[in-house]
């Protein structure tokens, strides 16, 4: 669970929607520069967890879709796992 939790993507995405966070407390006014900023944060997140999935899907032997980043790593993810 820790390799998932602290991977790259999951620590950008949290880092970058802290900041997010700390621009909203002023009292400058809701921009779409803002609006974009918070979409581009949801997406990063989104796609950070949907690798998350496929990581742990490919550990068990599960299909993933073909556009996974994994995919194509699936019996080295799985060969890893059962080693252990």
């Amino acid at each position: 669970m820790r390799k998932y939790l602290f991977g790259t993507g999951i620590i950008s995405a949290v880092t970058s929607g802290m900041a997010l966070l700390r621009g909203v407390r002023g009292d400058v006014p809701f921009t779409w520069r803002q609006a974009l900023a918070w979409i581009s944060w949801g997406i990063t997140l989104a796609l950070s967890i949907g690798t998350i999935i496929d990581t742990y899907r490919a550990t068990r032997g599960r299909l993933i879709a073909t556009d996974s980043p994994v995919h194509g790593s699936e019996e080295k993810l799985l060969k890893k796992r059962l080693e252990r």
